[in-house]
């Protein structure tokens, strides 16, 4: 097969990809992704994430393993990639400083003033239009339709502490404590549902003539003729298919996918492929190289509070309520975020801006939820926005179907322990 692009991962960058490129009709667009279509019940209702993460086996998540972490007493963490089928549905955007610091670092074209209209461009605000908001974009982006009271009473304690209130974490400053806008479907049939970048930019496109999906299909390496990226070789059940790109060849399998396939192209530290036995096609030491993760944890408490979800005597019937009312108008429980508040603070009042963030969650989630509560409960999620530790990609085999080798590196760097604290 041959198109004029090949898109190699179907993730949020590749949706929204391969919907704009696939606008021109002179065009052909091909997207390979390895997994499902984000068509299933779990990706669409919000508060089903917990089955993608502790379920066996999980859903729509690779569930990738880290090594072990000596700044974690040598624990082996399980990692998420970074979905929008499969996230809180939180909608944040960057601070302002972070697109200005990629600039003043070289990457020209994503400083803050340039990267606003792309986001105004992609946003259907159910609030309305304003200098940092708009409409008649395609991901819908809403205020949550029914908060529960205990996360109003989180909002109520930060208030306590002196935290200021901040009803738009997205607006001209994004220090202090409030509801979390979500990235939901706010009318319609769909309503209440997630607003993922597949249903947002790609399943309303799908029908057009010169758009190719291929789903449950591995890219397995890019092709290079003479220096060049001529396609992407991908497999599906055993058998391998060369797909041909006329123009580009678009990598976008995310941050553990893409250094993959890179490296198995041939691309990469040198060493690093010859001790698997690869080709160096080109040799670029940074491939793999600087990974960052906001490393986090969590804080439960339990409780017995009737507007709190869980596995405790009263949950069945909770659920079934919440059930009812996600199918009768789009509303209820089905339809959380489950972190409906939080806040973004500084650890040392003074720095410019916040360094952490709180996520006010209202379930008893242990470990992430990768252990099921046992009891109802709330929780808070600490994490640290922007660590100093640095960590890794790399390969574990030459093989495609192996996960890759991910070193997050978290708490390498000693700056990082005192600010989680």
């Amino acid at each position: 097969m041959e198109f004029d692009y090949v898109i190699a991962g179907g993730g949020s960058a590749g949706c929204v990809l391969a919907a704009r490129l696939s606008e021109d009709p002179t065009v052909t667009v091909c997207l390979i992704e390895a997994d499902g279509t984000g068509c299933d019940l779990p990706s669409r209702a919000p508060p089903l994430v917990a089955a993608m993460i502790s379920g066996r086996p999980k859903i729509d998540n690779r569930a990738f393993r880290t090594v072990p972490q000596p700044g974690l007493n040598g624990r082996r963490s399980t990692t998420l990639g970074g979905s929008s089928s499969i996230n809180a549905i939180l909608y944040l955007r960057g601070q302002p400083a972070d697109y200005d610091g990629w600039a003043d670092q070289g990457a020209e074209g994503w400083d803050w003033a340039s990267c606003l209209p792309c986001f105004l461009r992609a946003e259907n605000n159910a609030r309305g239009a304003s200098g940092l908001h708009a409409t008649g974009g395609p991901l819908g982006v809403t205020d949550q339709n029914a908060p529960r009271a205990i996360s109003m009473a989180f909002l109520d304690a930060c208030e306590t502490l002196h935290i200021r209130p901040n009803p738009d974490f997205n607006g001209p400053a994004q220090e202090g404590a409030g509801l979390y806008q979500v990235t939901q479907f706010h009318d319609g049939p769909h309503k209440g549902e997630r607003c993922s970048a597949a249903t947002a930019y790609l399943h309303p496109v799908m029908g057009r003539p010169n758009l190719t999906v291929l789903p449950r299909r591995l890219a397995e390496r890019v092709a290079i003729v003479d220096g060049r990226a001529r396609g992407v070789i991908l497999r599906k059940g055993g058998v391998r298919q060369p797909i041909t790109a006329r123009r580009e060849v678009i990598l976008s399998a995310g941050t553990f996918g893409s250094p993959k396939i890179l490296m198995l192209s041939g691309i990469g530290p040198a060493d690093a492929l010859r001790a698997h036995g690869i080709a160096v096609t080109h040799e670029l030491p940074g491939v793999g190289q600087n990974l960052q993760d906001h490393l986090g944890y969590t804080i439960g408490h339990a409780s017995t509070r009737p507007d709190l979800p869980g596995l405790g005597p009263a949950g069945p019937l909770r659920l079934a309520r919440a059930g009812l009312a996600r199918w009768r108008n789009g509303e209820g429980l089905f339809t959380s975020p489950m972190a409906e508040s939080g806040a973004f603070l500084k650890s040392d009042p003074a720095l410019r801006r916040p360094d952490l963030q709180l996520h006010f969650v209202i379930g008893g989630v242990d470990d992430h939820p990768r252990k099921q509560p046992v009891r109802d409960g709330f929780s808070c999620h600490v994490c640290v926005l922007r660590p100093h530790s640095r960590g890794s990609v790399g390969l574990e085999s030459a093989h495609p179907a192996q996960p890759p080798r991910i070193d997050p590196g978290y708490l390498s760097d000693p700056r990082d322990l005192p600010v989680l604290m």
